[in-house]
This record gives C-alpha cells, structure tokens and sequence, in this order.
C-alpha cells in the first residue's frame, strides 16, 4: 500500500505530535515539577539558614550582653543582690529627686536557676522626677525589671505624685558550691575501708 504524499505528511505530523505529548507527560512535565519542587525547598532552606543566622547572631549578642551584666552587678549571693537593689533604688530616688517612704524586699521560695528578689517601694515626688527614677531603672546596669508600677495623684491639680513600684532583681547562685559531694563510705576498725 502506497501513501500519498498528503498522507505522508499527516502520518510525520501524528507521530510527530503524539512523540511530544510522550516527551511532555514523561520528561519534560516530571522536570518542571521537580524544577518547582527543588526551588520551594531551596526557599525554606534558605529562611531556616536566615533563621539559624539570625539565632546565632542573636546568641553572640546576648551572650555578651550577659557576660556584661555578670561582670556589672548580678551576684551569687541573694544577701548581695538584695542590698545591691535596695542601695541601687536609694541611690536613684534620691538622683531622680523622689522621697522614698518604704522599701520592703521579699524573696521568691521557688528553685530556679536565676532566683528573683522583689522589692515593693513606695515614693512620693513629681512627675518629672517620677519619670527620670523610672529611667534611672530601666537603664540600669544591673540586672533589674519593673513588676508593678502604680501612680496616682496625691492632690488634685498639683504636680504631687504617690508612686508604688514592685521592681525585681535577679541572681545567679553558685552551682559548685551546691553540688553534692560523692557519699562517704564508713570506715571499719584497723583504718581500711
């Protein structure tokens, strides 16, 4: 059976066609996909490393930050770091211009690894005075934070304040000295164990 040229043509152009509708369904379609597939997953690795970046530079900040806040006032011992906090408030009261009528310390019962000691004051002064105090604390270089903060006016239309603040401040025990020694073993008579 011979073909026509026409038919000839027709029958290249079939095969022709149902080649790409192959190729695109086996190769090229699974290469596009994969091609999106492998580009999405370059994206989230890319915000996880920006992320783990970011972590890290975090880390390095802070960690200086820390040392710094070692090496300038956080203490060992809650006796120190009591009256580190009490002495800090006086000293800024008095600075700020605030008159300080009571400062009561109290210390949290809790086991933790940075225990925290509260101080509740109560003060008086204006309201420029009250703010610089609140600035003093804030950027204190120790380690403290403001829990509570209450003001009111003690007569109406004056610049008189009462103020009552429970600040906090931090400690960080020393872990060696709480460390349990190995148990000691009874000796028997003759001096061997």
């Amino acid at each position: 059976m011979a073909f026509t040229q026409r038919e000839k043509i027709i029958i290249a152009a079939t095969i022709a066609v149902l080649c790409l509708l192959v190729l695109d369904l086996y190769v090229l379609t699974p290469v596009l996909d994969e091609r999106e597939a492998v580009g999405a997953r370059k994206q989230r690795l890319l915000g996880r490393f920006a992320e783990a970046t970011s972590l890290l530079e975090r880390r390095r900040l802070l960690g200086r930050k820390w040392d710094q806040m070692l090496a300038d006032g956080m203490k060992q011992d809650p006796v120190e770091a009591e009256s580190q906090l009490l002495r800090s408030l006086r000293n800024w009261s008095d600075d700020a211009g605030v008159s300080l009528s009571s400062l009561r310390p109290e210390r949290s019962g809790e086991k933790t690894e940075l225990p925290e000691i509260t101080v509740h004051a109560a003060a008086t002064g204006s309201m420029w005075s009250v703010t610089r105090l609140l600035h003093r604390i804030e950027t204190a270089r120790i380690p403290v934070q403001v829990k509570m903060l209450q003001l009111g006016s003690r007569k109406d239309g004056a610049d008189d304040l009462s103020l009552h603040l429970r600040v906090s401040t931090l400690y960080a025990p020393d872990r060696s000295n709480t460390a349990e020694s190995p148990p000691k073993r009874p000796r028997l008579r003759g001096g061997r164990p």
